[in-house]
């Protein structure tokens, strides 16, 4: 076992973060094996939580748990590939955009910045009311509107490293721009991109269950949380379970990366860390 993981291991804050992400994404990965699709059964709708229904049932007579269970599936995708397109453009932009001083830097900012100062949410919203709901155009609209989160913290992690004593040694000694950028300057700066990607994650899924609330995330059938919610409105406050068993799994979901990245931020930032 190695430094890294001994000390996230004994952070209390990052173990409980990653224990709850793993049983999560163990549910959804597994989800075919765990419980069936949920399936409209009309004569068991609005049933209360019992032993047949352990949350409960939905307007349709659907088991909750099959539909929170199946609906994580299409929330971690939105997540995860939003965070994926949303590094793969913003870590570039902002490494470039860093490291060098010029006017086509300069541009590259000013449109992240641009990007930064339109409320994320509505501008999802306006993409996704344009192109359609589906769970496709969730993740074009999320990541139009994060990548430049990242842009950002690499650009000024980069503008506070290319100064560095090693920096400009490799320089020296004829190392090329995109070998310092890449082994000398990422790999430094790479424990703050894992934090904001953590918490970033949460913040996404945030942002696709008020999507699928106001009807433009994934469409029916597909169980979708945000859309759970949203109908459950309706039949409150008789049938409490309805939305309290789509909302548990938002909350416990946001709360396991939030741990985590703030775990994470504690373990690998040197800063902070009193433990040496």
């Amino acid at each position: 076992m190695n430094n890294l993981t001994r000390r996230i291991l004994s952070d209390g804050m990052s173990l409980c973060g990653l224990i709850l992400l793993l049983i999560i994404l163990f549910v959804a990965v597994f989800a075919p094996l765990l419980v069936a699709p949920p399936q409209i059964e009309i004569a068991r709708r609005l049933i209360e939580p019992s032993l047949s229904a352990p949350l409960g049932t939905d307007r349709m007579g659907s088991d909750l748990l099959a539909s929170v269970i199946w609906g994580a599936r299409s929330t971690l995708v939105i997540a995860i590939a939003t965070s994926a397109v949303g590094l793969m453009v913003g870590v570039p932009v902002g490494l470039v955009a860093g490291y060098y001083n010029n006017w086509m830097c300069d541009y590259l900012m000013r449109v992240s910045d641009i990007f930064l100062a339109l409320p994320q949410i509505m501008a999802a919203i306006a993409i996704t009311q344009a192109l359609g709901p589906s769970v496709g155009t969730v993740v074009i609209a999320l990541s139009l509107t994060y990548w430049p989160f990242w842009a950002r913290l690499v650009y000024g992690e980069t503008r506070s490293v290319k100064n560095e004593t090693f920096v400009q040694s490799a320089a020296s000694l004829g190392a090329s721009p995109y070998r310092i950028m890449v082994l000398h300057i990422l790999p430094t700066i790479a424990s703050s991109i894992v934090v904001r990607t953590s918490i970033g994650i949460g913040a996404t899924i945030l942002s696709a269950a008020t999507l699928g609330f106001l009807g433009l995330g994934a469409p029916p059938p597909s169980p979708e949380w945000g859309r759970m919610i949203a109908e459950s409105r309706e039949y409150l406050p008789d049938a409490w379970w309805y939305p309290l068993a789509p909302g548990a799994a938002i909350f416990l979901t946001v709360l396991a990366f939030y741990l985590l990245g703030d775990g994470l931020r504690d373990v690998l930032d040197p800063r902070l860390d009193d433990r040496s």
